[in-house]
């Protein structure tokens, strides 16, 4: 475990997730984004990585317990968003479910089977890993706001024909306190013609709930809309995307986005604990923020600096 690169606005850290959790400091970052590895999902050749655990309960406490340390390094006021994908216990191939949602790479080939092996559930088992999850964190102190469906347009086949493919992900937004830095403004769509058309051009409501005014949609939907847009909803329609970097897919850099902008405070700090390829890093650079990554792979903490990370003036020379 190091500290494996600092600049200016980009703090990057090797080493196990929890262990380095353990020496940040209470309240110094301002927004969560992350993508765990997924139970049973690959295999990234890393000692201790996460994913592999004997059984999901095993998987699942593992989660609430990183995010338990990490609830402390959380400002009082801010957001935990977390995208997590399912797999199935099967003893007959590659786990696919999720797969094109990870920042990295690993074998599909020497996981045949494992999760079925070890989750105790009959062959075929979808196994509600996200759900799992969410709940253990729930119940751990987590106030659970939002679980928000990322469809997935492009999505890879899959080759079953006794169930239907899948499509989706889930990502949660979680926050430490009852109030906390959200704005919804930085993330609303535009107003279809027929909504602007039915409230009036210049009929406009705002909910001011989040700054303590009123409580949530006081207004009528249906004869007033919002001068910046509507409320996006909790299904996202977001292609995934390839990374030229390597051979896999990684967090979609519009997903990432939405988190950031509407989930940290302008100039604060975003963490990603599995930071992989960089995708929330360099989409928090981009939007204004600060950047602390944590990765158990220095292969790549080096590629996400070599790539995704350019904004910073790098020094690999000194990566420890």
């Amino acid at each position: 475990m190091s500290l494996y690169y600092q600049d200016e606005t980009i703090t990057l850290h090797h080493g196990d997730s929890l262990k380095v959790a353990r020496t940040l400091a209470d309240g110094s970052v301002d927004c969560i984004v992350t993508s765990p590895p997924y139970f049973g999902l690959r295999d990234y050749g890393n000692d201790g990585q996460y994913g592999l655990e004997d059984t999901p309960a095993a998987y699942v406490e593992t989660m609430r317990a990183l995010f338990a340390e990490l609830r402390r390094v959380l400002a009082d006021d801010g957001t935990l968003w977390l995208n997590i994908g399912d797999s199935y216990s099967t003893k007959g191939g590659n786990l696919t479910a999720g797969k094109t949602g990870k920042d990295h790479g690993g074998s599909y080939a020497n996981m045949r089977g494992r999760a079925g092996e070890r989750s105790g559930l009959p062959n075929k088992n979808l196994l509600g890993m996200p759900w799992r999850v969410a709940f253990a964190l729930q119940d751990d102190g987590w106030i659970l706001r939002n679980s928000i469906i990322w469809e997935k347009p492009n999505a890879m086949p899959e080759s079953v024909t006794d169930r239907l493919s899948g499509r989706h992900e889930n990502i949660f937004m979680f926050s430490k306190s009852q109030r906390y830095n959200f704005d919804l403004d930085q993330i609303r769509e535009p107003q279809a013609d027929v909504s602007i058309a039915r409230a009036g051009r210049n009929t406009f409501a705002v909910d001011q709930s989040q700054a303590g005014v009123g409580t949530p949609n006081t207004f009528d939907p249906t004869s007033s809309v919002h001068p910046s847009g509507k409320n996006p909803g909790d299904v996202w329609s977001i292609n995934t995307q390839p990374f030229g970097g390597a051979h896999f897919a990684v967090m979609p850099q519009e997903l990432a986005r939405r988190a950031i902008v509407a989930g940290c405070n302008p100039r604060g700090t975003v963490l990603d604990p599995f930071s992989g390829s960089g995708t929330t890093g360099l989409v928090a650079q981009n939007n204004g923020r600060k950047y602390v990554g944590i990765d158990i792979s220095a292969d790549y903490l080096k590629l996400s600096l070599e790539t995704r990370l350019q904004n910073g003036a790098l020094d690999l020379g000194g990566a420890a």
